[in-house]
């Protein structure tokens, strides 16, 4: 799945202000219209993965919120989300290829960041249709084997120096010693 960036995630925003914002977190599931968005995060990753090979990249990830006393009938509308955004973003610019994440929890549902799958209208609603995110191997995405690297040695473990074995040899060449009884003195 492609994912989805925080220019094009507010893009999408700012043509249907009108709307209602709902999230759908699994199928025919929704976040409860009582929601907030309690916080927007920008996360600088840096990380080194298996193979030793440094990676970079940011998130921004908006934080949903479902207070347990309060219910309504409506979402907010996608222009109350986008003050949000703007006054997030008067403090702090966000990157716009910064990768977008929804984070949400609820009694049913443990708090986790998923990806946006798609933005799309149905009636009144703009719908965030929201996806797992899924642990990746960095190696396989650059054309490498997450396990094994080309000479069969495994790419996770720490590379163990293998020495050599030698075998020992008696530089001594056999000759007649003089031992007692041998008759040499």
């Amino acid at each position: 799945m492609e994912t989805l960036k925080w220019q094009s995630f507010k893009e999408q925003l700012q043509a249907s202000p009108t709307l209602d914002l709902q999230f759908q977190y699994a199928e025919n599931t929704w976040v409860e219209a009582s929601y907030h968005i309690t916080e927007i995060k920008q996360a600088p990753i840096t990380s080194v993965d298996c193979g030793g090979v440094m990676n970079a990249w940011t998130e921004v990830i908006v934080q949903l919120w479902v207070p347990e006393e309060e219910h309504q009938l409506r979402s907010m509308k996608v222009r109350k989300a986008l003050s949000i955004v703007d006054l997030v973003e008067k403090a702090l610019p966000l990157n716009p290829n910064a990768i977008v994440k929804i984070e949400f929890g609820n009694a049913q549902f443990d708090t986790r960041q998923m990806l946006p799958k798609e933005l799309r209208i149905d009636g009144e609603n703009l719908i965030v249709d929201l996806r797992p995110d899924a642990v990746q191997c960095k190696a396989i995405t650059r054309g490498g084997s997450c396990g094994t690297n080309e000479k069969g040695e495994e790419c996770c473990t720490p590379a163990v120096e293998v020495k050599p074995k030698i075998q020992l040899k008696n530089l001594v060449a056999e000759a007649p010693s003089c031992a007692p009884g041998s008759g040499c003195c």
